[in-house]
C-alpha cells in the first residue's frame, strides 16, 4: 500500500484577543491624547463658560489680580508689556505664519495644513467665543497697556497656547520634543501671566483660553494624523 503524504499542518487564525491587544498597543496613545487634550480641556472649558454665560464671579479671580498687582514695579510693567506684545502682534501672528511656510517649503502638505487649520481656526473661535460671551475686561485698577475689546477667553493666552500646542505635536516624534515642551510651557505660561500682570484678564479668561486652544489643536491633530504622527513618511 501506498504512504499518503503528510497534510500540511494547518496554521490556527490568531486570536481576536491577541489582535485586539496588539491595536490597543498602536493606538492607545491616541485615546490617551483625545482624554487629556480635549475631553478634560473641553470639560473646563464648558465649567467656565457656564458661569461666564451667567454673570457669576469666580472666587479666584479678584484675589489673584490684586496679588499680581500688589508686585508691580516699573521694570516688571515694560518686561510684562514687552512679553504681552510678543504674545499676539510680535511674536504669534509671525511665528504662526513662518511655520506654515516653513513646512510648505519643506512639502510637509499635512503638516502645513494641520499648523494653518490650527492657527486659523484658534483666532475664528477666539472672535466668536468673545462676541458670544461679551464679558468685561477688568476694572480692578487703570492698565497700563489698556485693550477695549471683551475678556473670555483671553486671545494672548489661546493663541500662545495653540502655537505651544503644534510645536510639540509636530516635534513629538523628533528629537526636538522637549525642547518644544520647554519652550511652549515657558512661552504660553509667560504670555498668559502678563495679561493678569497688566489687569487686562482675568484668570479664569487664561484657563478657558488654554481648554478651548487644546480641545482645537488636539482635536484637529486627530482628525489629520489619523494613521500615522507626524514626519513618518512623506505625503
Amino acid at each position: 500500500m501506498s504512504e499518503t503524504p503528510d497534510k500540511p499542518p494547518v496554521m490556527a487564525a490568531p486570536e481576536p484577543a491577541a489582535g485586539f491587544r496588539h491595536w490597543m498597543a498602536r493606538n492607545a496613545w491616541r485615546f490617551f491624547l483625545l482624554f487629556a487634550g480635549v475631553l478634560l480641556p473641553l470639560a473646563g472649558f464648558v465649567a467656565l463658560a457656564e458661569d461666564v454665560h451667567e454673570l457669576e464671579a469666580f472666587y479666584f479671580d479678584a484675589p489673584l489680580l490684586w496679588r499680581m498687582h500688589d508686585v508691580a514695579r516699573p521694570g516688571l510693567d515694560a518686561a510684562f508689556v514687552l512679553i504681552s506684545k510678543i504674545g499676539y502682534q510680535w511674536g504669534v501672528i509671525p511665528g504662526d505664519i513662518l511655520i506654515v511656510l516653513a513646512l510648505l517649503l519643506y512639502r510637509r502638505w499635512r503638516e502645513a495644513s494641520f499648523a494653518a487649520i490650527s492657527f486659523a481656526g484658534s483666532a475664528l473661535l477666539n472672535i466668536g467665543s468673545k462676541q458670544f460671551f461679551q464679558r468685561d475686561r477688568p476694572t480692578l485698577w487703570e492698565s497700563i497697556a489698556p485693550e477695549s475689546t471683551y475678556s473670555f477667553p483671553s486671545g494672548h493666552a489661546m493663541g500662545s497656547m495653540t502655537l505651544a500646542a503644534v510645536l510639540v505635536l509636530l516635534a513629538w516624534n523628533t528629537r526636538w520634543r522637549w525642547p518644544a515642551v520647554v519652550f511652549g510651557v515657558l512661552f504660553a505660561g509667560s504670555v498668559s501671566l502678563s495679561r493678569v500682570y497688566l489687569g487686562v484678564h482675568y484668570p479664569s479668561d487664561i484657563l478657558a483660553g488654554w481648554c478651548a486652544a487644546l480641545v482645537w489643536v488636539v482635536g484637529c491633530f486627530l482628525v489629520m494624523f489619523r494613521r500615522r504622527h507626524p514626519w513618518r513618511r512623506r505625503n
